[in-house]
């Protein structure tokens, strides 16, 4: 979206030789209106002495002889020959500084408003859903192991969710947690009674904060826990577990 400039400008006075100052604001977006809008508000003040520049033609006016826009100092004010119309054209720019901040915080909060409806949106989507799309996406010519790794995973993460939803908006640092101590004490496949050994659990954990961290990518989380929670099994076999994942340690 382009971004709303708010300037100084004249108008000539059909009747006298003086000219008044309003503001004007383009490109203005409104809700219902396809094209952007121009803004003007006039600031009740008159100058009779702006100085042109003659380098900058205008428009041809009613007696068909050519006008120049006006001359700006470094600042961007109209420079008058009279004191008293530069303190006009200086207050002028004052209003045309506090206006143009208005549109500027408007712009910043319409975004700030996308984002956070975005935020909201994401986090009313299922995790589990996602992990299974990730899961399939990531290893469709993946080695059988792999993709029994992640099957159990995904059902490991049923088992702690209690069903087959769970909102992105409790996937949190604390949820990692939970979920980290959950796995150092989850039951075996198969119908097994014994629990998972720690070097199993390191494993799963990896790939749940692989696909923790591809949900950061697709701009699902606003922040990536990769590196900050692990199960500790041996340095050696957390290495290759993740070399199996095509994660590197530093």
């Amino acid at each position: 979206m382009l971004h709303t400039k708010v300037s100084v400008k004249l108008r000539k006075s059909e009747l006298r030789d003086e000219w008044y100052l309003y503001l004007e604001a383009y490109p203005v977006f409104k809700p219902g209106k396809e094209k952007p809008q121009r803004e003007c508000e006039y600031l009740n003040r008159i100058i009779t002495t702006p100085m042109w520049d003659k380098t900058r033609p205008a428009r041809i006016n009613a007696s068909g002889e050519q006008s120049f826009k006006p001359q700006r100092d470094q600042n961007g004010i109209i420079v008058c020959r009279s004191k008293a119309d530069r303190e006009v054209c200086i207050f002028a720019d004052n209003v045309r500084n506090l206006r143009q901040h208005e549109y500027d915080n408007a712009e910043l909060y319409s975004e700030m408003d996308q984002a956070i409806a975005e935020k909201i949106e994401n986090g009313k989507a299922n995790f589990i859903e996602y992990f299974a799309k990730v899961a399939e996406n990531r290893h469709k010519k993946g080695s059988k192991g792999i993709v029994i790794n992640w099957n159990r995973v995904q059902e490991l993460l049923e088992i702690y969710a209690e069903g087959d939803f769970y909102p992105f908006s409790k996937v949190t640092l604390r949820m990692l947690e939970s979920f980290k101590c959950f796995l150092l004490t989850a039951p075996r496949g198969g119908n097994k009674s014994a629990i998972i050994s720690q070097n199993t659990a390191a494993t799963y954990f990896a790939i749940f904060k692989a696909a923790v961290h591809q949900a950061f990518i697709d701009g699902y989380l606003v922040i990536s826990f990769f590196y900050i929670i692990q199960v500790s099994p041996p340095r050696s076999h957390l290495c290759q577990v993740l070399f199996g994942l095509g994660i590197c340690l530093a």
